[in-house]
């Protein structure tokens, strides 16, 4: 799934929708037995159906321990000897109070007790105490020398389960379903009626029974369940009993007797439900047509957690099986589905019912997909594959640019895998209401219509995100579907490889559309997110639907991508192709884990020099963050040292990471050339390797291939600095780009002073490139925001001078007119967006004549797509323009133009329309609710703004957590967005005290920890360059 599809400054913030150091912790007595394994045996693995469910009120809850939680005997001893310890504390603690200067009672005659009184008296209290402790904990605990471990044999354990909704106890406790039966096949038959907004289904489930069981347990979320009826073998069907426990979204089915394994059996269940009115489960949508008549639809969004919410099914990646879905439908309308539509039959309703043919492929339930609405296509045949787009009637001219790209890029993947994309046809939809950027549904993929519809008139730039988010998801229908993660904990495998398959195909395919520029960024912003502390491995625990939702984010993304990108650079010749040739054909069809990947790799090591590839690389997947690398020259020796670039340690984790990196280098004598890199695999703690002392300067990490931060110490930043003053253009771009990203870095770290960031910063005067002109503005800004946000107005014109200084003779001399590169427009978009946001005089007055002829020109004269958003933006801040925007917004069609009228409505910085843009897009009629994120995004960049957000998003989360789930993207985002400004004490305690008294309806987010730990960031950076700023600037 690809959560991202901008391409403007918020592209660069490209992370899609984990909890590990809780800030809100609402279990007390959690004991964390996976940080200190070795203080405690390992136990026996339960079988697959055993299960002991722990009540919160009444149990110790123990974590790191997964299936193996203490039973109740253990749990009683344990809970005993902290009781007794307590009380003994307690005790002693009291007699140590006594003191000299505490009032004594007064004393009472009393005999003192003989000798043999007080030894009788002490025997006596030892045998009461024994006899107590044995009775206490017998039959159920017997000690052993590790302690209450081991239970007695002799007392059975009876499982502890919840209650169903019946108030029977429902047989399973847990979050992952039992392994003892495997779904085969699914007949799934579907009746939505769109007038009443529900829909009736009934799912035939065919399944093998793997291990004797007495129960199915199974998913459901918001179905009601009317009929159940199940068969065993070639028996005969009799109704059952179906038994649900929400709090899981589960449903189940007990036996008397068992099930044996080898036995195969059919459940059949009927149920209705309403089609959902958010934007996961099938859900429905709307669209005005240009008669201006409402049209509704029907469509599915089910990853991660959602096809439950649409029929019974076992909704976990692992269970893959075949599905046969028959859907009715009215006349006028028209249905898709993963496979091609085998027949129509007509019903005796007047309604006609769509059979697809059932899929050729093992599928996951969460790339199930089905829609039902009267949409147009445009196909073509490309490699035995039918090839279509859909979009609404009235945007069919906009959707051959996608279909181009789409057949293009289908046949580069058969040849670059070596595997033939397996189904007979590929759909690509645009949904009208659509959260996400699209989602790789196997044979009909959904977008967003941003992601997927383009004019011909539209940019380089338009065409770059349609060309991205496409590559991504077909990207997905060999990694995510055809080979598919084990669980969400190691999504990665899927939205890694998608990623990084994204920008290495348009290379290729389309390099037209420079899209190595985006990838850097996106690189950048990945390091950005993982140097918090709040951050997570790549590969981590998932045990919750709020963490499931929270691992759609850059580190599974983008930092995925590119620690792919530095394997890939590091391996020689064809091997990293190789590998993953040999990954999917081993696992296709089925489901894989992380030590998979890197075994394929290591597997087809094709070098002279063997190289363990699953070695190298677990230090990359299985621990959080990334390394700092710093150069110390001595002489001809350069010693390298590496440490965990962690930019707060607030609560932080304190361990002695290392990484496994592979160094690349350049230096004065060679520096452009790809043969000029050379290679040092740092493993250990620190590393020495050798350069003649002619040499000036060395530069670490070449075109910034590598995941690392890198520190030079004072010389060596000052060599650097001093070499980009003289030549510039001894670096490639990517490397000037990477020494400003590292320099901010290490600013924030405290390992540089701003003096020196601005030392460097300096040559930018003479800079052309994209690459570095983007990420010196986009640093530049994000410091201007924070200063915009406090009262420091002097000090505010002071950056804004420095920024129109060091850029104004390139922004000076942008033009106009239409530009042909992809990478001009990125860096004059770039360029005139900050001109214009500084309130540059010519910027201002170029734009406003640019949206004046516009508005009078009846739709004769069209601004440069990159220009829209800067023309918008200025247009919006007067009144009367604002309103002229918003007419033009609400009648525009084509949707990546009518996005950016968006943003510069909501640039706006009056108070009112803030107020009333916020309230609209929570409403959903004139700004549709998929944007609000984006709509807050903005508000929240101005300085008029920001605190209206805030307030918003607190006075509404009930209703923002109605439409985005928990954890997701969409709620990341705008938590993000509202807080990353903020700077000071005051705003701190305001969001700690808001989210930690949502309780679970949100504050255990990992987005709240990364929130607050900015906020931190950005209040301790304020105190400590600001009196710098001042003395500098």
């Amino acid at each position: 799934m690809d959560p991202f599809d901008s391409n403007s400054a918020e592209r660069a913030n490209l992370p899609r929708n984990m909890i590990e150091n809780s800030m809100f912790e609402e279990e007390p007595d959690v004991v964390d037995l996976a940080k200190d394994s070795a203080a405690f045996p390992a136990f026996p693995a339960l079988d697959p159906d055993d299960v002991t469910y722990e009540p919160r009120s009444s149990r110790l809850l123990v974590r790191g321990l997964g299936e193996n939680d203490m039973d109740d005997d253990e749990e009683d001893c344990e809970s005993s000897a902290r009781l007794l310890g307590m009380s003994f504390m307690n005790r002693s603690s009291a007699l140590r109070s006594a003191s000299a200067y505490t009032r004594q009672a007064p004393p009472r005659q009393c005999s003192k007790p003989s000798a043999r009184t007080m030894v009788v008296c002490v025997l006596f209290l030892v045998v009461v105490a024994s006899m107590t402790m044995v009775l206490y904990f017998l039959p159920g605990c017997t000690f052993t020398r590790m302690g209450c471990r081991k239970p007695n044999k002799t007392a059975p354990i009876e499982p502890v389960f919840p209650h169903s909704t019946t108030g029977e106890l429902f047989p399973w406790a847990q979050f992952r379903l039992p392994r003892s039966i495997r779904p085969l096949s699914y007949d799934l038959t579907l009746k939505p009626d769109l007038d009443s907004m529900t829909f009736t289904g009934s799912v035939v489930i065919s399944m093998s029974v793997l291990h004797n069981t007495k129960r199915i347990v199974l998913h459901s979320a918001n179905l009601n369940i009317t009929k159940a009826v199940f068969k065993l073998g070639d028996g005969q069907a009799s109704d059952v009993t179906v038994l649900e426990y929400k709090p899981n979204q589960q449903i189940a089915v007990q036996f008397t007797e068992e099930l044996k394994a080898g036995h195969y059996c059919v459940l059949t269940l009927d149920y209705s439900a309403n089609l959902s009115h958010t934007y996961d489960g099938f859900y429905n949508s709307s669209y005005i047509d240009k008669d201006g008549n409402k049209r509704v639809l029907a469509a599915t969004q089910f990853e991660p957690l959602s096809a439950r919410k649409a029929f019974p099914c076992f909704d976990e990646p692992s269970f893959k099986a075949t599905f046969l879905i028959k859907i009715s439908r009215k006349p006028d309308h028209m249905t898709l589905s993963n496979m091609p539509k085998a027949k129509t039959t007509p019903l005796p309703n007047g309604l006609q019912q769509d059979e697809f043919e059932k899929t050729s492929v093992n599928m996951s339930t969460y790339l199930v997909a089905f829609i039902v609405a009267n949409f147009a296509p445009i196909s073509k045949n490309v490699s035995e594959t039918l090839v279509s787009v859909y979009s609404v009637p009235e945007k069919k001219d906009h959707t051959d640019y996608a279909l181009d790209t789409a057949s293009k890029l289908l046949e580069f993947y058969n040849n670059f895998f070596e595997i033939n994309y397996p189904l007979k046809k590929l759909d690509l939809v645009a949904i009208p209401d659509f959260l996400a950027g699209a989602m790789e549904n196997w044979g009909l993929i959904t977008f967003r219509e941003t992601s997927l519809l383009v004019s011909n008139q539209s940019s380089p730039l338009d065409k770059q995100v349609v060309s991205s988010v496409v590559a991504h998801e077909l990207a997905h229908q060999w990694f995510g579907n055809l080979v598919t993660m084990r669980w969400w904990n190691d999504l990665w495998l899927n939205e890694g490889f998608a990623t990084y398959m994204q920008y290495t195909s348009l290379q290729t395919v389309l390099p037209q559309l420079e899209i190595g520029n985006l990838f850097l960024a996106v690189r950048f912003r990945a390091m950005d997110k993982d140097a918090l502390n709040s951050t997570h491995a790549v590969s981590t625990e998932v045990n919750t639907p709020e963490q499931v939702e929270e691992m759609f984010d850059s580190v599974s993304y983008e930092k995925g991508a590119s620690i792919l990108l530095m394997l890939s650079a590091s391996l020689p010749g064809e091997q990293f192709k190789k590998g993953i040739i040999q990954y999917l054909n081993e696992f296709r069809g089925f489901n894989t884990d992380t030590d998979d990947l890197w075994n394929c790799l290591t597997e087809v090591d094709i070098s002279t020099q063997h190289q363990n590839v699953s070695e190298m690389m677990s230090s990359w997947t299985s621990q959080k963050g990334f390394p700092l690398v710093t150069v110390n020259r001595t002489g001809d020796e350069v010693t390298l040292t590496q440490e965990h670039f962690l930019l707060t340690s607030d609560n932080a984790t304190h361990t002695s990471s290392l990484w496994n990196i592979p160094v690349t280098y350049i230096n004065d004598s060679c520096s452009l050339a790809a043969e000029c890199r050379q290679v040092f695999t740092l493993k250990t703690k620190s590393g020495t390797l050798k350069l003649p002392e002619s040499v000036k300067w060395v530069k670490l990490n070449f075109k910034n291939t590598g995941f690392y931060i890198v520190h030079y110490g004072d010389e060596g930043w000052a060599a650097l600095i001093q070499a980009l003053s003289k030549n510039l253009t001894v670096f490639t771009q990517e490397d000037r780009a990477s020494l400003i990203h590292n320099i901010f870095a290490l600013s924030r770290l405290g390992r540089v002073s701003f003096r020196q960031v601005l030392n460097l910063l300096n040559y930018l005067s003479n800079e052309t490139e994209t690459a570095p002109v983007t990420e010196g503005l986009l640093q530049l800004n994000d410091i201007h925001r924070l200063l915009d946000k406090r009262p420091e107005h002097l000090l505010l014109a002071r950056m804004e001078h420095f920024i129109l200084t060091l850029f104004g003779s390139l922004m000076d001399k942008q033009t106009w007119e239409e530009e042909e590169t992809v990478s001009k427009q990125e860096l004059r978009s770039a360029l005139l967006g900050t001109a214009c946001s500084l309130n540059q005089e010519k910027c201002i007055n170029q734009s406003k004549a640019m949206f004046k002829q516009y508005d009078e020109s009846n739709g004769t004269f069209r601004i440069p797509g990159d220009l829209q958003q800067v023309v918008y933006t200025v247009a919006a801040q007067t009144p009367e323009d604002w309103l002229t925007l918003l007419n033009m917004y609400q009648h525009v069609t084509y949707d990546a133009e009518k996005r950016k009228m968006l943003r510069g409505l909501a640039s706006t910085q009056d108070a009112r329309r803030i107020v009333w843009l916020l309230k609209a897009g929570l409403k959903g009629d004139i700004i549709q609710t998929q944007e609000l994120p984006l709509v807050i995004s903005t508000v929240c960049n101005g300085f008029a703004g920001y605190l209206f957000a805030w307030d918003f998003i607190q006075e509404n989360w009930d209703r923002l957590i109605e439409k985005f789930p928990v954890g997701s993207y969409a709620i990341q985002s705008i938590i993000k967005s509202a807080t990353s400004h903020f700077s000071t004490q005051a705003h701190l305690d305001q969001v700690q005290g808001f989210f930690s008294n949502l309780k679970e309806r949100g504050s255990q987010m990992r987005s709240v920890q990364e929130a607050l730990e900015t906020i931190r960031l950005n209040q301790r950076w304020m105190e400590n360059n600001l009196p710098s700023l001042q003395k500098w600037l």
